[in-house]
Order: structure tokens, then C-alpha cells, then sequence
């Protein structure tokens, strides 16, 4: 008598598993790894799969819809990014040192805080001050750290005359930039790192360094 040893898929119980899935440590059929890849399972970032997916990804990029750019009644002035490069930098190291110990961090939940933090800034500057953290843990963590990067970039820009204080609509302006940068960088999937992996990709210095300073600065 035959024994078959051909694995069935434990997702879809059809097909063929053929494909290891380091994040449930068993085989899966090829689909399901494609459709189930970052919505259902959590894939680390070194999955050889997770790797090919974002190269493609990044030789393919798409707009973002019209309905998904965060704030869509904000025109961002064109030069503002150019002269607060610094500031947009410090953003993308709080991200980093954040997920040194939130390593579940997803980009949903950065961008959550972002959306938050920017509501904030919103309601500052029309002259009513409400603040709602987000109410996922992490993300309120995240919230916290940009604001007090926040915080501390203004009094570090204040403290140096020739350098043009940060103002909160300056701020507003850089996190809905942020957000929409992001968006553009990441893929929409609910437990997708991809805009995170391009932070640190992208970030020259070392991250881990960086943890150790009081403070953020970008010179």
C-alpha cells in the first residue's frame, strides 16, 4: 500500500503545501502565502517571500486612491519639506527607536499615531485644544514619543537664534506630510512593515545608537 506525503495546506485545507511559512512554522500552499501574506500572517521581515513581494512592490508602485490620502483638503506648502528636511528625519527615528522595543509594530499603527497626533494639531491651531490618543496601546506609545519629539525639537530651534522657530502650523503640515509619505511606501496590508523597513533602509545612521541620547536632533 501507498502512502501519499504530499502535505495539505493548513489555511485552506486544499492545495499543496509547498512553501515553509516561518511564521507558523509549517508548509503552506503558494496562494495562500500570496493572499494571506501580512493580513492573517504576521510574516517576519527576513521571509525570503515577504522579500521578493516588496521588490516587487517597489519596482511597482502605485498612488495612492484618491480616497485614501490622509487629509485631502490640505495643500502642503512645496517648500516646507525642503527647509525642515531635519525635522521630517527626526520623525522617521522616532519611528525606529520606538520599534527597537515595539517590535509588533505595524505600519497601521504608525500611521494611526500619526493621524492622531495630527488631529491634535489640527484642533491647536483653530484655537480649541482636544487631544484623543489613539486607543490601540501601541500606537498611543508612539503618539507619546512624536509629541514629545515634538516638544523638545521646538524648544531646540527656539534655543538657537538664525534658526526659524517651529510653528504648529509647520507641525500639522509635516505630520500630514509624513502620514502620506508613508502610505505611498507602505502596501495597505493590516500587519504589513513595509514603510518601517524602508525607514530603516533608507535611515544612515545606526538606530540602536541613537536610543542612548536624550534627544533627537538632526543638525
Amino acid at each position: 500500500m501507498l502512502v501519499s506525503t504530499t502535505s495539505i495546506c493548513p489555511i485552506c485545507e486544499k492545495r499543496r503545501a509547498e512553501r515553509y511559512c516561518p511564521a507558523k512554522g509549517e508548509k503552506i500552499c503558494a496562494i495562500d502565502c500570496g493572499t494571506e501574506r501580512e493580513v492573517s500572517i504576521d510574516c517576519p521581515i527576513d521571509c525570503s517571500y515577504l522579500i521578493t513581494a516588496r521588490r516587487w512592490e517597489q519596482s511597482h508602485p502605485k498612488p495612492l486612491a484618491e480616497s485614501e490620502v490622509p487629509f485631502p483638503d490640505v495643500a502642503l506648502p512645496p517648500e516646507l519639506i525642503h527647509t525642515r528636511q531635519g525635522v521630517v528625519a527626526g520623525l522617521g527615528y522616532t519611528v525606529l527607536i520606538y520599534a527597537i522595543d515595539q517590535r509588533s509594530l505595524t505600519d497601521a499603527e504608525v500611521f494611526a499615531a500619526l493621524h492622531a497626533l495630527a488631529e491634535t494639531q489640527k484642533t491647536l491651531l483653530s484655537g480649541i485644544y482636544y487631544e484623543k490618543p489613539p486607543d490601540n496601546p501601541v500606537s498611543a506609545g508612539l503618539y507619546a514619543a512624536f509629541a514629545k519629539y515634538f516638544g523638545e525639537e521646538k524648544k531646540h530651534l527656539a534655543e538657537h537664534s538664525g534658526i526659524p522657530p517651529l510653528r504648529d502650523s509647520e507641525i500639522f503640515n509635516l505630520l500630514v506630510f509624513f502620514l502620506r509619505f508613508g502610505k505611498l511606501r507602505s502596501n495597505g496590508r493590516p500587519k504589513t512593515r513595509a514603510f518601517i523597513t524602508f525607514l530603516r533602509s533608507t535611515i544612515p545612521q545606526e538606530v540602536s545608537a541613537a536610543k542612548e541620547e536624550s534627544r533627537i536632533i538632526i543638525p
